[in-house]
């Protein structure tokens, strides 16, 4: 069928579509010219209204030229008024696209977005919320914009926003970003659904890429969509105050009209997990837990290297000296809660009360730059070397064990390939040239051999039964009830 299809009708297809994005440029760009805030704030002049007709028909038979010959659609719309927010999910392709399309809610977009051609335009015609990447303040100028539209009394379009903030394969619902909720405005939740007997839809870090999954679905003779707009959920006195706690109460609700679970793992855990550093991280790791206790308690992703640069320099100074509970509290500026309790157990090795605070400094470094494997090793090294700047196998044990998570390792293998001359310790230069030389020294040393078939690079987090990681696994959503697992057993 796809070498038939391939051949006939998705050269036609494609064509269609990309005439219909095409015929809805100079309506869109007409529509556009001249207008600014305060314009856009009004109501939509008779004009505008056509404009929207034509192109909502427009943008339907792009859809229709993908094979999408109906759309389902359940439940009301709510008014703006009613509503100032949709939140969106699962989030699991570009083909969600749909919804604004049919809509024209505004949506939150990167900045750069506004400058491709053709559809750029489109981009603009939907006012939407712009987020620059340039900017460091952008994250918050985006919540108080978002803030600000959706406080307007339905003078503002309504926003669609997707609160996971990345693509899953629809098999569970991920942490929401709070961003939508943060306004403690009724929003409407929508849920999508595609029911098709193939799956040529899910756009997700592993599978097929952009291109493949539009030529597959182009193939196929026809595609299924369900939109379902939920009833407005109105925030009670306490979800206004915590929008955390908002957020999750929508995600249950709509995780029960979908029908899958939901997991406490977020976009940035998927980082984590899936990271192209030379360290992949293994199955059994507890980085993935101490991921969660760092965002619990307060530490927020934009300033992460911030802290990170200065928990540094202060172990540096502290060199071996191991803390308690009380001085690990003090050395973090947080004060004593289950959360940090919990953390201090995971680096509680030998359950005597203390804790290396070099392991945590490595930890933190894994989790604010997963894939840069050789900067969080240097960093170990400056924490661990002696005078004359090397460190022993015993040291690159506690380093590699810690950076990877788990509770025993043995990187005799990798010591005796790095320390050629036999010297019994090694530099940061000397592991630096070797993992030159080696790019694949985990794979080679460590996890082919000491780790096991289980956290094997090949069946590890790349054979995950749903896209993302395992560890995402909805036969494994229990799993997060477990008491938390100590580093080293």
């Amino acid at each position: 069928q796809i070498a038939f299809m391939t051949l006939t009708l998705f050269p036609i297809r494609l064509f269609f579509a990309a005439f219909m994005m095409l015929l809805a440029w100079p309506f869109a760009f007409i529509a556009s010219m001249g207008s600014d805030e305060q314009e856009l704030e009004k109501p939509l002049s008779w004009w505008r209204k056509i404009v929207d007709i034509l192109l909502k028909a427009i943008m339907r038979m792009m859809w229709l030229a993908g094979g999408f010959h109906w759309i389902n659609v359940k439940g009301r719309r709510a008014l703006p008024a009613e509503a100032a927010i949709l939140t969106v999910a699962p989030h699991s392709s570009y083909f969600d696209a749909i919804p604004v399309t049919m809509t024209f809610a505004s949506i939150v977009m990167k900045a750069e977005s506004k400058d491709i051609p053709v559809w750029g335009t489109l981009i603009k015609y939907i006012r939407p919320v712009f987020v620059s990447r340039s900017d460091q303040d952008s994250r918050r100028k985006t919540v108080e914009e978002i803030k600000r539209r959706a406080q307007s009394d339905g003078k503002w379009p309504q926003i669609m926003i997707f609160p996971e903030g990345t693509c899953t394969n629809r098999s569970c619902l991920i942490t929401f970003k709070p961003g939508a909720f943060i306004p403690g405005v009724p929003v409407q939740p929508v849920v999508l659904r595609y029911p098709n007997k193939l799956d040529t839809i899910t756009w997700t870090w592993q599978g097929p890429g952009a291109f493949e999954i539009l030529w597959l679905t182009l193939c196929q003779f026809h595609n299924s969509v369900e939109i379902e707009f939920l009833p407005v959920y109105i925030p009670s006195e306490e979800e206004r105050k915590n929008p955390v706690l908002y957020a999750n109460n929508v995600r249950r609700v709509m995780a029960e009209a979908l029908g899958v679970p939901v997991t406490d793992y977020t976009f940035e855990d998927c980082q984590l997990a899936l990271a192209e550093g030379q360290l992949r991280l293994p199955s059994d790791t507890c980085l993935l837990e101490f991921a969660k206790l760092v965002r619990s308690l307060g530490l927020k992703p934009e300033t992460l290297e911030d802290d990170l640069d200065k928990y540094a320099a202060s172990a540096m100074k502290m060199k071996k000296e191991k803390v308690n509970l009380k001085e690990f509290s003090a050395y973090l500026e947080f004060p004593v809660s289950q959360t940090l309790e919990s953390m201090f157990a995971l680096f509680d090795e030998n359950e005597n009360g203390v804790i290396d605070i070099r392991e945590f400094v490595i930890a933190l470094s894994v989790v604010c730059k997963p894939s840069k494997t050789l900067e969080t090793i240097q960093l170990a090294f400056q924490l661990y070397q002696s005078e004359g700047g090397t460190v022993t196998e015993e040291d690159l044990a506690h380093i590699l064990k810690t950076a990877m998570g788990v509770s025993q390792i043995d990187v005799t293998h990798l010591f005796r390939a790095v320390d050629e001359e036999e010297k019994g310790k090694i530099t940061y230069d000397d592991f630096y040239t070797f993992a030159v030389l080696h790019p694949h020294f985990a794979e080679e040393y460590l996890y082919a051999d000491q780790m096991g078939a289980e956290s094997d690079l090949k069946t590890s987090s790349l054979s995950a039964p749903n896209g993302i990681c395992t560890d995402f696994s909805p036969d494994s959503a229990g799993d997060r009830r477990r008491p938390f697992q100590k580093k080293l057993n």
